[in-house]
């Protein structure tokens, strides 16, 4: 399972892209409410995607409610992936499935390397 972090890494409210072999895309961590959320770094505004962070792991909006897509203004709900403001209303992100293990470790769930 490949390891992206650990909660000691990110703090509450906070987000981070993780880079992952075999991926196209980084992989965004969101830490709200005591629980991640994974999702793939590609705005759904245009096919194939756009990265999102207008720099290094500035994923959130200014409030740090919603993912947000710098490039075109969309907004995205952080555990649903739903967008709720912008160009791709009825559209969301692609949900990466997570595992945090016993030491805190946050890792992608098997087989999630390859899709």
């Amino acid at each position: 399972m490949t390891r992206l972090c650990h909660l000691d890494d990110l703090p509450e409210g906070g987000a981070r892209g993780f880079e992952v072999p075999g991926l196209a895309c980084k992989v965004i961590v969101v830490r709200r409410g005591g629980r991640v959320h994974g999702w793939r770094d590609f705005c759904p505004h245009y096919r194939g995607g756009t990265p999102m962070a207008w720099k290094r792991d500035a994923y959130l909006n200014g409030a740090g409610d919603h993912i947000a897509c710098h490039a075109h203004g969309a907004w995205f709900d952080i555990e649903t992936g739903a967008c709720v403001q912008g160009p791709c209303l009825g559209k969301r992100l692609i949900r990466v499935p997570l595992i945090v293990d016993e030491a805190g470790a946050v890792r992608l769930r098997p087989g999630e390397e390859r899709r």
